[in-house]
């Protein structure tokens, strides 16, 4: 009898990927006839690694950093957030979304339940990207997405709000992946070693959230996606099955999460079906 083989963490070559990633944000402008890009800075692992990937790419100045805080938001979240601004010399502003989500907040409530924090944090992250698609006009460059695979395929994410971008650097990266990169790209380890967190209210951690370590989940994700194996097989392998079915019933109802809207199809040509062009057409900034 065959011993059962448990689902390996998905391995990655850190230095390797960054010259990818940097060589994909560089051929990304070169397209859309933009050089400048523009971040949302939370402090973060997630939103400092694309800053240390973007400041690589192009040049301090035509990076512009922007950090957002919420009234509840943790100090320390704006302390790291300048530590990546200190170690990368880039541009960098705060823009106070307390007064700009408030009169909406005061609309949903006060209570605790899921439902209402959950609201109250779809309000802050798309209040961060109508503050960011401002800036990104006003500094003339293309809004980098921050979010990475284990987000996108959980549904962990805003639409319209921290899931949208002109392009995402860190969208084919695990989180465990993830910090590798950090480490790689020099990230301070202040923010590699935190416990992840939305910052969304006092005490709020993914992993809290999402019910399971980052670890867990991206061994059963890395199985169930890339290797394509069953949940029966994961199982035989060592996997808790109610993770195993939590984190594919979840990947499946975040689908829409993850394609752009249907369209009904009436016409001969239709936008984003049949009628297609590269970013770099005729017509485009670049020509």
């Amino acid at each position: 009898m065959t011993a059962a083989i448990a689902p390996p963490l998905p391995a990655i070559e850190a230095g390797q990927a960054v010259e990818v990633i940097v060589g994909f944000i560089r051929a990304q402008l070169a397209q859309t006839g933009f050089r400048r890009t523009v971040i949302a800075l939370s402090g973060g692992v997630d939103s400092a690694t694309v800053a240390f990937l973007c400041a690589r790419a192009v040049e301090a100045d035509d990076l512009l950093t922007v950090r957002m805080p919420y009234l509840t938001s943790s100090p320390a979240s704006e302390t790291d957030a300048l530590r990546v601004v200190e170690a990368l010399g880039c541009r960098s502003e705060r823009v106070e979304i307390t007064p700009m989500v408030a009169p909406m907040l005061e609309l949903i409530g006060r209570g605790d339940s899921a439902a209402e924090r959950v609201r109250r944090g779809n309000v802050m992250a798309r209040q961060r990207m109508i503050v960011l698609y401002d800036r990104s006009v006003t500094f003339d460059a293309l809004v980098v997405g921050t979010s990475n695979k284990t987000e996108a395929l959980l549904g962990y994410g805003t639409l319209h709000g921290d899931m949208a971008c002109a392009f995402a650097p860190i969208g084919d990266l695990y989180k465990s992946q993830l910090r590798a990169i950090a480490v790689e790209l020099g990230v301070p380890p202040q923010i590699v070693e935190k416990a992840p967190s939305a910052d969304l209210w006092p005490g709020q951690t993914d992993e809290a959230e999402l019910g399971a370590s980052y670890e867990l989940l991206d061994r059963v994700l890395y199985a169930l996606v890339d290797r394509r194996w069953s949940v029966a097989r994961c199982v035989a392998a060592g996997l808790d099955r109610a993770v195993v079915e939590a984190v594919a019933q979840r990947v499946a109802r975040n689908e829409f999460k993850r394609q752009t809207p249907p369209v009904a199809k009436i016409s001969l040509r239709t936008p984003g079906i049949d009628h297609l062009y590269p970013r770099r057409r005729p017509g485009s900034r670049r020509s």
